[in-house]
């Protein structure tokens, strides 16, 4: 766990252990990164992580997954992003920003755009209504993505990033074009997996000749979507091998999406995941025939299950909620230390609410850690869901003002 890895593009990760993203929604006004954001990845930077990917940062402040999100475009201001970098380099982890555009995952009370490949809605049973309307992207709008991600990528480098971390998973856009149950187009960007891969494969491109060699370019890509149908663990490999022949510098593997949350232990499919270390079989099978270094996520708490994915093949150990808990764990690990450091557990019957908690508990302890409260307290579900609701009403407003004076 604790040896280097020297990256494809020749950049060294000081350990294996990675702390994960993790969607903060703790922007400041602007949707900007703030003193709330600069303290949470403070704790993350002295915590003995290798390698620190940030939350998703939106390429696009009119495609959000949420009002606290944190945009980077072309022209935004620089300095409140270059102490965020600072702060998470601060004991010489790498520090990757993860780029995301959601597509048609926008909730509709949001408003700005809900771009997809096709205007196919969420499947989301009763809860669908809550997500925007999506409008099949236009040859013009695709162009534009894909230039957007390269000016958010140059901007991240700018801002003393190390590397950037291109999101084609959790059904965002590009896991989107991927996907055949969402992608439904009979165009050059839809129909056969090189023409859905393509969009993938045009943003790795256009990232790459916007930063320098040594600037970090990586993927985060599904395993499987989870959903009858959807982007098999098949066609997975089949990128996987598309991405061999660009310059990745490490693809980190996930799975699920808003419809199947099988990032968090959760599937639509019907197909078990394991309490932990969801996606490790996939992971290794995967990393059997990868060119560059693959990373897993989803679920690892503990120091036996994270030497367990490094004995399988795999380069990198993903920790995510866990490093909410306990924000020095790799830290403990070294010592000796094997802390317990995952929240509460919430099996409520509605699983849509069950994820809206667990995610709620995950955001209430990156609050208490951007106040500098570092003390563990096991919070309760229902009540973190409900100050979570609060608060996103309140930065609701405040993104709204802001889209109109855009």
């Amino acid at each position: 766990m604790f040896t280097p890895l020297i990256l494809p593009n020749g950049s060294r990760l000081p350990n294996r252990l990675a702390k994960a993203a993790l969607e903060e929604n703790l922007a400041d006004e602007g949707q900007l990164p703030g003193p709330a954001l600069w303290r949470l990845y403070r704790h993350w930077g002295i915590g003995g992580a290798g390698l620190i990917i940030t939350g998703n940062v939106m390429i696009d402040g009119r495609a959000m997954t949420g009002p606290g999100g944190v945009v980077l475009e072309q022209d935004t201001p620089l300095e409140a992003f270059k102490t965020w970098a600072a702060a998470s380099r601060q004991e010489g982890a790498q520090v990757w920003m993860q780029l995301s555009h959601p597509g048609r995952q926008v909730m509709a009370n949001m408003g700005g755009n809900a771009w997809a490949p096709s205007a196919i809605p969420m499947a989301m049973g009763k809860y669908s209504k809550a997500f925007a309307q999506p409008e099949a992207m236009s040859e013009a709008q695709i162009a534009e993505v894909i230039a957007r991600f390269a000016a958010s990528a140059h901007a991240a480098e700018k801002a003393g990033f190390t590397g950037v971390q291109i999101h084609a998973a959790h059904g965002y856009l590009i896991s989107q074009f991927l996907s055949p149950l969402a992608n439904r187009r009979s165009d050059r960007w839809g129909g056969e997996l090189a023409n859905r891969a393509r969009l993938l494969l045009e943003v790795v491109r256009a990232v790459r000749q916007r930063v320098s060699p040594d600037f970090c370019v990586a993927v985060k890509l599904n395993s499987a979507d989870f959903q009858r149908g959807g982007f098999s663990p098949d066609e997975a490999r089949q990128v996987l091998l598309m991405l061999n022949e660009l310059p990745v510098d490490l693809v980190e593997l996930s799975g699920g999406s808003y419809e199947s949350p099988a990032m968090q232990g959760e599937a639509a499919d019907d197909s078990t995941l394991a309490r932990e270390a969801y996606f490790l079989t996939f992971a290794r099978d995967l990393a059997a025939v990868a060119r560059m270094p693959v990373m897993t996520t989803g679920g690892i708490a503990r120091p036996s299950v994270a030497q367990r994915v490094l004995n399988s093949g795999v380069a990198v150990v993903g920790i995510a909620t866990a490093m909410a808990e306990i924000p020095d764990l790799p830290r403990r690990w070294q010592t000796g230390e094997a802390p317990h450091a995952l929240p509460a557990p919430v099996k409520w019957r509605d699983k849509t609410l069950t994820l809206l908690a667990r995610m709620a508990l995950i955001k209430r302890r990156m609050y208490a850690l951007s106040r500098d409260r570092t003390r563990n307290v096991r919070y309760s579900p229902l009540w973190s869901l409900l100050i979570d609701r609060w608060r996103t009403r309140r930065t609701l407003r405040r993104y709204h003002a802001w889209l109109r004076q855009r």
